[in-house]
């Protein structure tokens, strides 16, 4: 897991599934944290509207550039819908977010050849740049 790890925080590219605007929950969280290290980051809520002062996109399918990491926070049954949407889309890195992994979702990564980073927080491996 290490090495993934460092493979996935070397991307600067990432989207935030489950970003929220309310600064309490994680999701909002976890996207200034990633921000504020000097990662281009995409906020994705299905209510679309506007994250911190960007445009947050309502599926992976409508952000205006590939994403080289996809960061999840969303309850484990939506985790599974996203991980069959990066399939669908060829995007090949998904990091759980602890509390929105299932194993449903991790063997699917492993079958699709989708690499996952699981049971741990972005927020304690991101490099500041």
């Amino acid at each position: 897991m290490e090495d993934l790890i460092r493979e996935f925080v070397a991307q600067r590219v990432w989207a935030v599934v489950g970003a929220s605007a309310d600064r309490s929950k994680y999701g909002n969280r976890i996207f200034r944290d990633l921000r504020q290290a000097g990662y281009s980051v995409y906020p994705v809520n299905p209510k679309g509207g506007e994250i911190e002062g960007l445009r947050a996109y309502p599926t992976l399918t409508d952000l205006p550039e590939r994403p080289q990491v996809v960061d999840i926070v969303v309850p484990p049954k939506v985790t599974e819908e996203i991980v069959h949407q990066c399939a669908e889309l060829g995007l090949d890195r998904v990091w759980m977010q602890p509390g929105a992994e299932s194993e449903e979702a991790i063997a699917f990564c492993h079958r699709h050849h989708i690499k996952v980073v699981h049971h741990t927080c972005a927020m304690l491996h991101k490099r500041q740049w």
